[in-house]
């Protein structure tokens, strides 16, 4: 059985967060894919959010263009993203970078790799990787990485997909797309989700509904974000998906490691609510199959302190609610605004039967530490 787990960052985040100064012990999805312990690309691929300057540009197996401050604010790029994980699905790159700008060039001659004859293109330097007496892609090379490390054929037999902010609507984005292609249509996939939000226009049915593919889905969603634009969305799932949904004290980034007052900068004050997502996270994907290592493996006892601290600091997280990454609220909304599956309703709103806990965005902090409702 072969296990392929996608990690997406989130807008304007990349797999170098883990040691960003807003994250006091590492952005939660770049950690979590640093800490996998099998080979890359054979096992894991991390993939940077919209909106990061493009700097894997040269590592995608799909073209993506550098869409500046239009991947900030509207997510462009990351339709190319989700094809860059479909390819590496199946194995095969559509695109390869067999050219090099000068910076590039500079590097790679530094260290004594063999590049070709140059060919001047305006005020740019292209050149190509030669290896001996042959010319290899970056995306060729990790082709074969694949090709060789892949048990039980090329096409993985189960994907796990993880994904904050509009990485987490990356994974739907991407399980509806290996639903609609014949050859990974039958693929079961896990999607771990936290606080998954588009933005603004990009409430398409492909972000908000999931199909029979996805087996089980379980997101963590910001209680205290109101944020103008930051409307989270809990998909509609197909009948038979196992559908965990839990809310966390704290801002869009607090889930992630963000332990500032304001869920934004400054030093570390409210901790709590991203161990406890770390740790179910780590537990989820554990459970699935992904190869993890330096997991916080934290027991009862230590889930009931981190509870007992986040309720006792009720009032600083409902502080959070005044604080805005878009420098406008939704205060007189009242409760966070959620797009269920399109349709626009209250954050406590949404809860049923096919959901774990069937309470939904009403259980307790104490049954989400515990992972009571974690299967």
């Amino acid at each position: 059985m072969t296990v392929l787990t996608i990690f997406f960052c989130g807008t304007g985040s990349t797999k170098f967060d883990t040691t960003h100064a807003n994250y006091w012990n590492g952005e939660l999805v770049s950690t979590l894919a640093s800490h996998h312990a099998g080979r890359e690309f054979a096992d894991w691929i991390v993939v940077d959010g919209p909106g990061t300057s493009n700097l894997q540009a040269d590592e995608l197996f799909a073209k993506s263009g550098d869409y500046g401050l239009s991947g900030t604010l509207f997510g462009k790029g990351w339709e190319e993203n989700v094809q860059h994980a479909v390819n590496v699905i199946k194995g095969k790159c559509a695109w390869q970078r067999e050219q090099l700008t000068e910076t590039e060039y500079n590097r790679l001659k530094a260290a004594g790799i063999p590049i070709e004859d140059v060919q001047v293109e305006g005020s740019w330097f292209w050149r190509k990787y030669n290896f001996g007496d042959r010319s290899v892609s970056q995306q060729k090379l990790q082709e074969q990485i694949i090709k060789t490390f892949r048990k039980d054929g090329v096409i993985p037999t189960q994907v796990n997909l993880v994904g904050w902010s509009r990485g987490g609507i990356s994974c739907h984005m991407l399980a509806n797309t290996m639903f609609a292609d014949s050859a990974l249509k039958h693929v079961p996939v896990n999607i771990l989700a936290i606080d998954p939000v588009p933005g603004a226009f990009n409430f398409q049915e492909h972000r908000v509904k999931l199909n029979a593919n996805v087996k089980e889905y379980v997101g963590f969603y910001a209680r205290d974000e109101r944020s103008t634009g930051f409307s989270c969305v809990i998909p509609q799932t197909a009948t038979g998906t196992l559908t965990t949904i839990l809310p966390m004290p704290g801002r869009h980034a607090t889930l992630v490691g963000n332990a500032a007052a304001d869920g934004n900068s400054g030093p570390k004050v409210l901790a709590e609510p991203g161990l406890v997502v770390r740790h179910l996270a780590e537990t989820c994907l554990k459970r699935w199959g992904t190869a993890l290592s330096n997991t916080l493996n934290l027991s009862k006892t230590d889930l009931i302190k981190l509870a007992d601290a986040i309720v006792n600091a009720q009032e600083q997280y409902r502080a959070m609610e005044e604080c805005s990454y878009t420098y406008f609220t939704e205060m007189d909304q009242g409760e966070r605004r959620v797009s269920l599956g399109g349709r626009d309703i209250q954050f406590s709103a949404v809860k049923g039967t096919i959901y774990t806990p069937a309470t939904g965005l009403n259980t307790t902090v104490l049954d989400v530490a515990t992972s009571r409702h974690v299967r």
